[in-house]
């Protein structure tokens, strides 16, 4: 129409003739994640160099009243760069420096087209690392936008945690910075929490441009181990008391046997098939020792087989792939199948109950879902493993999540751990924070973003004009 064409002519020379594409192959590629959510395509798709360029881009499409959605790396799970008003994506791929490293300090700014593997790689030499590892290598500033998390979050928290300061730029094209320009204090109270209202908000209130991250010393020694275990209860119980033990674990993975089946068979391993546990200590050579021996007392206590130990890094990054892997492993045990990944996250003394619930809820509704959890917070995922031309077996499938979420609902928990709402659970956010809360939000959303152009749609049903 005339209207684009004037529009993408605005967008050429703010970020150059070939950082725009109309084509039809880049825009399906940003329209979609890694969910189930069906693919709509932007109308146009931008990939600006710097703050500066995605403040203009932000200006043109305010102006013509087009939609905004921010895209990293296309590796979310909840439909949150679909594009389902149409509209613009701003690809941030080309915006990929680390800047001011403060290694005195333990932080570090990032801009979007950084991702966790390039930022750890870039800090390998510092005795430094970024440790919130979602299963994708994905953006460091979409994870901010996602609040993820990960197999670490137990010891070092998510996103939320190790956000210090963050660039966002608004609908309207205005520059802020969530702390204060250039500031990285590592606690403050100046006013209201502006940085982890974006962390989560999914692009729905602004773009992330920057994100300066808290960093950790890399751990003196490391070592990782597989447990074995006769039920569902015992696996989970020993985590509740590893924790209640005050043992600071690094990490504590919960497998179900149909996941630790599919992960043998994926990534050649031989565990036993049984409720398992992978866990992971960080420290020093003496305080490791101390971590093990209470863990081990315990796990064996609770009817746990011997650990099996994986101490070189090469056996232990295998461990931790083999778990990352979790997700094709589980795609694998059905050839020509798709997989959604449910996401729910209950307080700690419930998690046996629910796990036990969902796995029999699973079996009396003949339905493929292998179980990960990072039970050390509470939080598991079933792969649901779906024939997605077979509509009875989907209607299963929505039913079995609806109910999984309200039963962590009914259990005080959440409906999403770490994937964020998204497209499909914001019925579910409604049930979850109520409608005085959900009404704060809309607040919230209508004074950053009077027309609603930022990503549309997500989070927040829109309301009746």
């Amino acid at each position: 129409s005339a209207s684009l064409d004037s529009v993408v002519s605005a967008f050429r020379s703010v970020c150059g003739e070939d950082s725009v594409s109309l084509g039809d192959a880049i825009r399906q590629q940003h329209g979609k994640d890694e969910s189930m959510h069906r693919c709509r395509p932007p109308d146009v798709v931008v990939f600006p160099h710097c703050v500066e360029e995605v403040s203009a881009l932000a200006k043109v499409c305010h102006n013509h009243c087009l939609p905004i959605i921010p895209f990293g790396t296309g590796t979310g799970l909840e439909g949150g760069v679909s594009a389902v008003k149409g509209g613009v994506c701003f690809s941030l791929r080309n915006m990929d420096q680390v800047l001011d490293l403060h290694p005195e300090d333990f932080d570090v700014t990032v801009e979007p087209g950084v991702t966790r593997k390039a930022l750890n790689a870039y800090l390998r030499d510092t005795g430094l690392w970024f440790p919130v590892d979602p299963g994708a290598d994905a953006s460091l500033c979409g994870m901010a936008a996602t609040s993820a998390s990960g197999t670490n979050a137990v010891r070092y928290g998510t996103m939320r945690e190790n956000v210090i300061n963050l660039e966002v730029v608004l609908a309207d094209g205005t520059i802020i910075h969530t702390a204060g320009k250039g500031r990285h204090p590592r606690k403050t109270s100046a006013g209201y929490n502006l940085t982890n209202l974006f962390v989560g908000s999914e692009g729905t209130l602004g773009i992330i441009t920057k994100t300066t991250l808290r960093l950790y010393g890399m751990p003196e020694a490391m070592v990782s181990a597989v447990c074995s275990f006769p039920s569902v209860q015992a696996a989970v119980d020993s985590t509740v008391q590893i924790l209640q033990a005050g043992v600071p674990i690094a990490r504590i993975e919960f497998l179900d046997d149909v996941m630790i089946d599919a992960c043998n068979r994926f990534s050649s391993l031989s565990y036993p098939v049984s409720q398992t546990l992978f866990l992971e200590f960080h420290g020093s050579e003496r305080s490791l020792e101390e971590q093990v021996n209470t863990a081990e007392d315990i796990t064996q206590s609770n009817g746990g087989s011997d650990f099996q130990w994986a101490q070189d890094s090469e056996t232990r990054s295998r461990l931790w792939k083999a778990r990352h892997d979790a997700w094709y492993a589980a795609l694998a045990l059905r050839p020509g199948c798709k997989a959604y990944s449910t996401d729910v996250c209950v307080p700690l003394s419930r998690l046996p109950q629910i796990i036990v619930e969902t796995k029999k809820d699973l079996t009396e509704n003949r339905l493929t879902g292998p179980i990960a959890g990072h039970v050390g917070d509470g939080n598991f995922h079933c792969l649901m493993v779906l024939d997605p031309n077979d509509p009875g077996e989907l209607e299963r499938v929505h039913l079995f999540t609806e109910r999984l979420a309200r039963r962590a609902l009914a259990m005080g928990g959440t409906c999403t751990g770490e994937h964020g709402v998204g497209l499909g659970k914001r019925a579910l956010l409604c049930e979850e924070l109520g409608p005085m809360t959900i009404q704060v939000m809309h607040s919230l959303k209508d004074a950053l973003d009077p027309n609603n152009l930022m990503n549309p749609g997500k989070i927040l049903h829109p309301r009746e004009a």
